[in-house]
């Protein structure tokens, strides 16, 4: 006889298999969500855009938008239209001014005094603000930060003063410092020694020092906010690493202020290529054309000989001098800011 077979039971596995496909099948099936478990949330539905609401934001900046192209814009634009103008102060050009195109251009770059006032410009440049104001004003920042209150006291008054003296003020003071019988050949005489006449002898010589002077205090206010903003751990682990004070200053603090060296760099450049008062002040220009930078340059062509297109062609490469290094640093920014 054949034993009927006893049908086997489902196991526990395959019973929790059958019901999670029954579940998953039934359709409008509810779910219920664990404790604990994130909410099922919808997407977000995009908000409408409001111009109105923006065109609201953008009306208080109306005022400072028109006050920049009227003030900032307009003179450039103008400058740069005037240098393709025979424009002048008197005679028949300055009553009847006509379009000359690159004539202009033509005559400044075959002038034998352009390629030396561009050198003299950049050497003034370089020696008093991207070398002395910059690194000057760096140390500065360390001894104010390192020195007792006396020190800071008197180093901040000396350096800060200079810098908040008007700049006629400041010229003046500088004039009286190196001129023939000022207070430097003063000095240099009460130790026995004979001083030079330095705005004739050595004119930019006088006036970088005197730059210096001027701005340094900018760099120092600068670079003591910046080093104040490095950590403290990162410089003590390094110096218990047996790290020199170079090695930290080269390697941890350079590094952490690079942003604020360039834009430091940025700033003290583009105000010393306008430097102005300080020269004509000094030196005038001279002796000759030997401290003559292009601000000094342009001023003499427009307002001493009268030829506004020619003067206004020589600010224009100026304006261009100060652009391309305005791109140096902020390409030297981007990694930052990216």
């Amino acid at each position: 006889m054949h034993r009927a077979t006893r049908p086997s039971h489902p196991t526990f596995g395959t019973l929790r298999t059958r019901k999670a496909t029954l579940v998953s099948s039934t359709p409008l099936a509810p779910t219920l969500s664990a404790p604990g478990a994130p909410k099922r949330t919808d997407p977000p539905v995009p908000r409408k855009r409001r111009p109105l609401r923006n065109a609201t934001r953008v009306v208080p900046l109306l005022p400072a938008v028109v006050l920049l192209v009227v003030f900032l814009l307009g003179p450039v634009i103008s400058s740069f239209y005037g240098s393709f103008t025979n424009s002048a102060l008197t005679g028949a050009s300055a009553a009847n001014q006509q379009f000359v195109g690159f004539a202009n251009y033509v005559e400044l770059f075959q002038d034998p005094d352009f390629p030396k006032s561009v050198v003299l410009t950049i050497v003034f440049l370089l020696a008093s603000a991207v070398v002395g104001q910059n690194v000057l004003g760096l140390g500065l920042a360390f001894l104010m930060r390192s020195a007792n209150k006396v020190v800071r006291a008197v180093v901040g008054t000396f350096v800060v003063a200079a810098w908040v003296l008007p700049e006629i003020v400041a010229s003046f003071a500088a004039y009286a410092f190196f001129n023939d019988t000022g207070t430097l050949n003063t000095f240099l005489a009460s130790i026995g020694i004979t001083g030079a006449n330095w705005l004739y002898t050595y004119p930019m010589l006088a006036v970088i020092l005197a730059n210096i002077w001027r701005g340094t205090a900018f760099s120092m206010l600068v670079y003591s906010a910046a080093v104040s903003e490095v950590p403290e751990e990162i410089t003590e682990s390094a110096e218990v690493d047996g790290a020199s004070g170079w090695q930290r200053l080269i390697y941890i603090t350079l590094p952490v202020i690079r942003r604020s060296i360039s834009t430091n760099l940025m700033l003290t450049t583009l105000q010393t290529l306008s430097v102005f008062t300080l020269i004509f002040v000094m030196t005038g220009g001279g002796p000759g054309t030997n401290s003559s930078t292009l601000p000094i340059l342009a001023y003499q062509e427009a307002f001493k000989f009268s030829q506004l297109g020619f003067g206004t062609a020589i600010a224009t490469i100026l304006l261009v001098v100060g652009a391309v290094f305005s791109i140096i640093y902020i390409r030297a920014l981007k990694p930052e800011v990216d």
